[in-house]
């Protein structure tokens, strides 16, 4: 018999802390009475099974170790043996697979029930639980009378498994020792590759951390001895000629110096694992291996600044932290192997904000790396982030941080998002959502914009879909006033001078007394374009002659759509996939519905769009989309990015907002008078 993690606690608590009665170990381990009980009967089992006395327990609670226990189990010797016979449930999990990575002989039942000294029923269960692990590496554990217990799945993915394995057995008490014992691993061998590895750190100007330079030998022991027992991982897709040019790959080849037979695609992976690994210094971060990664992190950094309404200072020195992680992590999540270092903690509540804002801003690095940054891996940049902003500090919980909630769609919400986001640069806007997805949001926030009434205890602030000069001006002047107690109207610069000279000298009144008006002003100046507004497609350029069709009716809304993206299916602007995706978004949700029986189908981008373009769909008799809403007009858009359709979208929504307009279309015999309309809608840009 075994105990347990909590019961052999609690055993080494009452032998060690005389006069603790049960209520001080349910207040210090948060247990209940029976749980207590529990745990005590069992340490009772164990301690009847070694032929010691039971522990017993007075009416006020206090619990009896008579001196034979504490005599034999409180010696350095006996509490060293009795903790290493005692293994928790995920420790039991580790062991098991530690067992099956290494194995040297086919293992049967017996060889865990001898290893853990548990019983056949709790391996039997602890062999569940290592193959629910296993199977996020796509790995089995089966069993076969000829071979006895064994993992089945590709090399790669066991090879994941192991590494990762390694890394929570280093995490054991007596880990060295274990590691010794279940992998029959020779101690000199493992002196040997750590001697290398020390060599290699110098060849590679880097240290890596102390938990790499613990975990390594047993790393590359255990993946030799799997190549020597001839299971070799399959070729993987993977650029050599990024990998052969490194310092790792030459590094690679002194470990298997003497070893000529191990085939290219292991040495490449060894190679990997010394990419992968985390240092924390390094003499030469901006490699000639990942020659843009600088500067994506360097976009990186400047997307977070605008979206954190935050200047991070001495930023070349966040710079090189940041390479620090993010070389080994360029390699890591390029080639899939993020499982192994899965980062353990999770967000605090004061970094919440700040992750999703860091998450945000990584698309420079993806873009770079060709896939999408895992968790794991933005988590530790959030992290070190953090704590540069806590080191100049800088917090996003001073921020106020607002909200835009839209029931009009993907590409209507975008819009409106980066209108208020210019017209309010001070403000931190965490998200555009839909009403559904807002009712079940939980980062914190203080203000909301919206279209439409939304349950909130934040400030909330109506505004247009689109809006106009004046609707922009005065919506600034009443936030700013209601957040911060004025309008800048209100401000009088002789005021503040007098206030000014009190307390200090100035030299320059005049020049002082311009930059304090200017400064006002901005609050007050007219909004200012997007620059790039004036190069972006108008609506028709984008919706020629050729991209319109006319009809009397059809009979559903999927006929429409697909009726409304014909033209761009024939001039290869979208590809069917494209128009299924329109189709399959809209019967969630009737969220590309404009009003005044005007529409917007639309989908992602990657789901089918070759060039940026938009096709139009008159209806005589209009279609039912639900019972909510009737269409007679589909415009599709087909967008390549988040920006350059926003113009032609801008007079789309002021059209639907211009009944004239809308009956003049309702009216019109030709394309070519349509096209007449659209183009009024450019002029009054």
């Amino acid at each position: 018999m075994q105990l347990d993690q909590r019961s052999s606690d609690l055993l080494h608590e009452i032998m060690t802390n005389p006069g603790l009665k049960s209520k001080d170990l349910e207040w210090k381990y948060v247990l209940n009475r029976r749980q207590i009980k529990y745990s005590f009967d069992k340490i009772n089992g164990w301690l009847e099974a070694k032929n010691l006395p039971k522990i017993e327990r007075t009416r006020q609670g206090l619990f009896m170790v008579d001196p034979m226990v504490l005599s034999t189990l409180l010696t350095p010797e006996k509490q060293q043996s009795i903790d290493d016979n005692i293994h928790s449930e995920k420790e039991r999990e580790d062991l098991i697979l530690l067992l099956l990575l290494s194995k040297n002989e086919d293992l049967s039942l017996i060889h865990f029930t001898s290893l853990l000294d548990v019983s056949k029923n709790t391996v039997l269960s602890d062999l569940k639980k290592a193959q629910e692990r296993a199977a996020v590496y796509g790995v089995a554990i089966t069993y076969t009378r000829r071979c006895g217990y064994e993992l089945e799945g590709k090399e790669f993915s066991i090879r994941k498994l192991l590494i990762n394995t390694i890394y929570q057995v280093m995490e054991h008490a007596h880990a060295k020792t274990r590691m010794l014992e279940i992998a029959e691993l020779q101690e000199e061998d493992l002196i040997s590759f750590q001697e290398t590895i020390q060599r290699i750190e110098k060849t590679l100007q880097l240290k890596f951390t102390d938990e790499k330079m613990e975990s390594m030998p047993y790393v590359l022991s255990l993946l030799l001895r799997r190549i020597q027992q001839q299971y070799y991982i399959d070729p993987f897709y993977i650029h050599y000629e990024e990998l052969m040019d490194t310092k790792e790959w030459k590094a690679t080849e002194e470990i298997l110096q003497g070893r000529p037979h191990v085939p290219v695609e292991e040495r490449l992976f060894i190679t990997l694992h010394l990419l992968t690994a985390n240092v924390y210094w390094a003499e030469d971060l901006t490699e000639e291996a990942i020659p843009d990664l600088l500067q994506a992190l360097e976009e990186l950094l400047l997307s977070f600044e605008k979206r954190s309404c935050i200047y991070l200072h001495n930023k070349d020195q966040l710079l090189q932290r940041l390479m620090l992680h993010v070389k080994p992590a360029y390699y890591r999540v390029k080639y899939k192997l993020t499982e192994i270092n899965e980062w353990q903690y999770t967000i605090s509540e004061e970094f919440q904000e700040l992750h999703h804002l860091v998450k945000q801003s990584t698309g420079p690095l993806e873009k770079l790396i060709g896939e999408a940054m895992p968790d794991s891996e933005t988590t530790y940049l959030t992290m070190l982030i953090g704590g540069w902003l806590t080191k100049q500090g800088d917090s996003i919980h001073d921020k106020t941080k607002a909200l835009v909630v839209c029931p009009h769609g993907v590409s209507v919400s975008r819009l409106l998002f980066g209108e208020l986001r210019d017209l309010f640069p001070e403000l931190v806007f965490l998200d555009a959502l839909s009403v559904r997805d807002f009712r079940q949001y939980d980062l914190d926030y203080d203000v909301v914009f919206s279209p439409v009434f939304v349950k909130t205890e934040a400030k909330l602030f109506p505004v247009n879909k689109i809006l106009s000069y004046s609707e922009k001006k005065r919506l600034r002047q009443q936030v700013m006033s209601e957040l911060h107690g004025y309008t800048p109207e209100h401000l009088d610069v002789e005021a503040i001078m007098d206030i000014v000279q009190k307390y200090a000298n100035i030299t320059n009144k005049k020049a002082l007394s311009r930059e304090i008006e200017k400064y006002i002003d901005q609050d007050v100046k007219p909004i200012a374009p997007d620059p790039s507004v004036d190069v972006k497609p108008q609506l028709y350029e984008l919706v020629t002659p050729e991209r319109m069709r006319l009809l009397e009716k059809v009979s559903n809304w999927a006929e429409a759509v697909e009726a409304a993206a014909a033209p761009l299916l024939k001039d290869h602007s979208i590809t069917e996939n494209y128009v299924q995706a329109m189709l399959a978004q809209g019967q969630d949700d009737p969220y590309f519905v404009l009003g005044n029986q005007i529409a917007i189908p639309h989908a992602n981008p990657e789901t089918g769009v070759q060039h940026l373009a938009m096709s139009f769909l008159k209806l005589d008799t209009p279609v039912r989309f639900d019972e909510a809403h009737d269409v007679q007009f589909l415009f599709v858009l087909a967008a390549l990015d988040k920006h350059h359709h926003l113009q032609a979208l801008r007079q789309i929504m002021k059209l639907s907002q211009t009944p004239a307009d809308i009956e003049k279309i309702k009216g019109a015999a030709s394309t070519e008078e349509i096209q007449a309309i659209l183009q009024h809608y450019a002029l009054k840009e």
